[in-house]
């Protein structure tokens, strides 16, 4: 499989001063998915994890109710195709998916709302099976953080982790920040890893897509340094999810649901 990274020659230029120098940048890697033998969707991706990706993002589109769904599943890499046979697939696909071609950044070039699938999909939160403090969040943050070797060496990645009260349990990376939610999520199913009482620790914003896909996963609370979108702080009121952004320098901004973060007010 290609690197996740590799040295480029570049010509630096500080304070005026040019040098010759190399730099290290985050690949691309365009990969086709074939469900039993048809052609589905293309994905950008960072060549890792391929498998985990493509399980958790049928499992998420729905095409795939659990993981036993999946008779087989194997990579070409050089062709870049991941080819999966299915024993049983959602008939929706069949009448109202046509093939997708999903970029790096933009999801699925969605208008900004939710189609018909997300509806089908994305799990409403009943009752709480976790909470957490405030110091839980900032200290989760941190460890998501340290953990992101490739962003630290190249500021061209996502980061996730998937979290207790006590810490990262899983912590995946990609140049498309659905694709490393996706990454967890094919982990989990593949490896019967509950969720439900498990946090969603991000690097980037919380947009309606991150938010959906949050809940099609099943996490109750997710966390990030960035800042929220409208449309999914709304989702997330409709779907029972705590949404806390801005968790930089022991501060943070709880949008949704605050009854899952423990404070100590004034």
């Amino acid at each position: 499989m290609k690197p996740a990274e590799e040295n480029r020659k570049i010509i630096r230029v500080k304070n005026g001063c040019a040098e010759h120098t190399e730099d290290l940048v985050v690949t691309e890697f365009p990969i086709t998915v074939k469900v039993n033998g048809q052609e589905f969707v293309t994905m950008v991706c960072t060549p890792e994890y391929i498998e985990d990706m493509v399980t958790g993002f049928l499992a998420s589109e729905g095409v795939i109710k659990k993981y036993e769904d999946i008779q087989d599943i194997w990579i070409q890499e050089r062709e870049g195709y991941a080819h999966v046979k299915l024993s049983k697939m959602n008939p929706y696909f069949h009448n109202f998916q046509s093939k997708r071609y999903v970029t790096s950044c933009c999801g699925m070039s969605r208008p900004g709302f939710v189609f018909a699938n997300d509806a089908l999909t994305a799990k409403k939160m009943e009752g709480i099976r976790i909470r957490m403090t405030a110091a839980d969040c900032f200290r989760l943050m941190g460890e998501m953080q340290q953990s992101a070797f490739t962003f630290q060496q190249t500021g061209g990645v996502h980061n996730a982790a998937l979290c207790n009260a006590d810490g990262l349990i899983l912590s995946r990376m990609d140049i498309g920040r659905h694709n490393a939610l996706d990454k967890i999520y094919g982990h989990c199913l593949k490896h019967g890893i509950s969720i439900g009482d498990k946090v969603v620790v991000f690097s980037g914003r919380i947009s309606s897509e991150i938010l959906l896909k949050v809940a099609k996963i099943g996490c109750e609370i997710v966390l990030s340094k960035s800042a929220p979108t409208e449309l999914a702080l709304t989702l997330a009121d409709q779907l029972g999810i705590t949404a806390a952004g801005f968790i930089r320098n022991e501060s943070m901004n709880i949008y949704t649901c605050p009854e899952r973060i423990i404070l100590d007010e004034d």
